[in-house]
């Protein structure tokens, strides 16, 4: 079994990040900006700024290498290629994305979309 190329691994989880965060501009800060806006606002927090989308930046990028580490770390197992690619994103997915959502609906804190 070889090494990780870390060096790979942060370059490719830099990209990754580019490719998040312009997601989640377009998601957040487009699509659901006034629903975002709205359930700041009723927390009494105020509408989303930057040092709230400065942490959600870095956040991305920090994401965007994990995955990457994880789809090297899974790839002597499953191989190279988009089905071990398509694994790591949706583990990604699933401990960040699905959990952490599920965990938010029933306090209520947020619209369940």
């Amino acid at each position: 079994m070889g090494k990780i190329n870390l060096g790979r691994v942060v370059a490719g989880g830099l990209l990754a990040g580019v490719v998040l965060n312009v997601y989640d501009f377009v998601m957040n800060g487009v699509v659901l900006a006034d629903q975002w806006n709205a359930a700041m606002t009723a927390l009494g927090k105020g509408e989303m700024g930057g040092s709230l989308i400065a942490w959600f930046v870095l956040f991305d990028f920090l994401f965007g290498i994990w995955i990457v580490w994880v789809y090297a770390a899974i790839r002597p197992r499953f191989g190279p290629g988009p089905k071990t690619a398509a694994i790591a994103g949706l583990a990604g997915w699933f401990l960040m994305g699905l959990l952490h959502s599920i965990g938010e609906v029933p306090m209520g804190i947020f619209p369940a979309n």
